[in-house]
This record gives C-alpha cells, sequence and structure tokens, in this order.
C-alpha cells in the first residue's frame, strides 16, 4: 500500500492531459496542483510554480473566483495559496516550498515572514479555521 500524498503511478503521472479541444473563446482549462478540504471547514488551494514564474492572469482569476467563492466565514474558510519551489527534476516536496502569495478574504497577499514554507502556512490556517466564531450579542453584556 502506498503512502497516502505519495505518487502511486509515476507513469500516469507524467502522463500529458490534452485540453486542446476544450476551448470556448477564450476560455481554456486550468490546473490546481494540490486541493485539501478539512472538515467542510477550510478548503486549501495550491498552485506550484518554479522561482520566478508568473502565475497567469486566467490561473489567478480563476484562483480567486474559486477561493472567493468557498470562503463564508464564520462557517467556512477558503485559502488559495501559491508556493515557489527551484527548477529541478526531482521531486518537489511540496510542504518544504515556499509560500509566495495567497488568496485569502478577497485579496491577493505576501506572507508576512520571508521563507515560510507550504505546511507552516496550512497549519496556520487550520489553526485559525478551527477557532470558535465570535458571537455578537445585541444590546451590550
Amino acid at each position: 500500500m502506498a503512502e497516502r500524498g505519495a505518487i502511486r503511478n509515476r507513469q500516469l503521472a507524467m502522463q500529458i492531459r490534452d485540453f486542446t479541444g476544450l476551448r470556448f473563446g477564450k476560455i481554456t482549462p486550468t490546473d490546481i496542483d494540490g486541493f485539501l478540504e478539512f472538515g467542510d471547514r477550510l478548503f486549501v488551494f495550491i498552485e506550484g510554480k518554479r522561482t520566478g514564474a508568473p502565475l497567469s492572469f486566467g490561473q489567478a482569476l480563476a484562483l480567486a473566483r474559486l477561493t472567493d467563492a468557498c470562503h463564508c466565514p464564520p462557517r467556512r474558510f477558503a485559502v488559495a495559496i501559491i508556493v515557489d519551489h527551484p527548477p529541478s527534476d526531482e521531486d518537489i516536496d511540496y510542504a518544504t516550498a515556499t509560500v509566495r502569495s495567497y488568496r485569502w478574504g478577497g485579496e491577493w497577499r505576501n506572507p508576512m515572514q520571508k521563507g515560510v514554507t507550504l505546511r507552516a502556512a496550512i497549519d496556520r490556517f487550520l489553526a485559525m479555521s478551527q477557532r470558535p466564531a465570535l458571537r455578537v450579542v445585541k444590546g451590550g453584556a
């Protein structure tokens, strides 16, 4: 049995997916490199880019719209995280990839610290999403 999260069929993972027949005017499919869902409470969309490679306008727009549509605090939170990884022919360890930017609360943001790993960022968003919602009491205390 393969370890969860590990590639089970390397040959299949290397197979090219051809979407050329799915063009609708200027609209073409995009991909998302990873997705995590924590109990219908936190949705995490992950996109990895080689260091210095730009995120295309269309992919940024798709990730923004998807994240914003799912982000409904205090019940549900959603974040899209863009990570950098060095150019290499080796496997990419996404857990240690560094966060370039993230979509949260309707805007793209940069991490407050340089070098934050994807694992550390997800841990922070997970901890934040599990805090009890603040209740607003009308009429004062």
